[in-house]
């Protein structure tokens, strides 16, 4: 049998909302049963793309370390930079492209305090680079179903 996890979500959530919650009346358990169902739809498209959004979001800011290596005037930072361009993803379970996410997010607030220091017109094109990314990173995280 191979589990399939989407399908799963699917039908404990209908359950959840269809069966469950409409034979607790209403009240305090019914609304979090309700809320509970309305997490597994998240938790459901989330699996869906879990890898996938990782692995753009990690691209991304490897792309954005590339281009912003040549104006970073701290040689330290300018090294690791051109290294973190250069890295690549080479597994693809969620836990470890979180954990390469985690570090490429921390050099990317090291970039951005580097650059917020530097008085040049590619300082400000790479601090807008940063703010697009940071857009779009809040964007792959939007859940269709809306916040809750």
């Amino acid at each position: 049998m191979k589990p399939d996890i989407d399908r799963f979500l699917e039908v404990a959530t209908v359950h959840l909302m269809t069966q469950i919650a409409p034979a607790l009346g209403t009240g305090y358990e019914q609304s979090n049963v309700n809320i509970m169902a309305m997490m597994l739809m998240a938790v459901r498209e989330e699996f869906d793309r879990a890898a996938a959004r990782r692995v753009e979001e990690n691209r991304a800011l490897r792309h954005l370390f590339g281009d912003a290596a040549p104006a970073v005037r701290d040689t330290e930072l300018r090294q690791r930079l051109e290294t973190a361009a250069q890295d690549e993803d080479t597994s693809f379970t969620v836990s470890d492209l979180e954990r390469s996410n985690g570090v490429l997010r921390g050099l990317l607030i090291e970039l951005h305090a580097h650059v917020e220091e530097l008085d040049s017109p590619a300082a400000r094109r790479i601090e807008a680079d940063i703010w697009r990314e940071l857009v779009a990173s809040t964007e792959r995280r939007r859940l269709m179903m809306g916040p809750f």
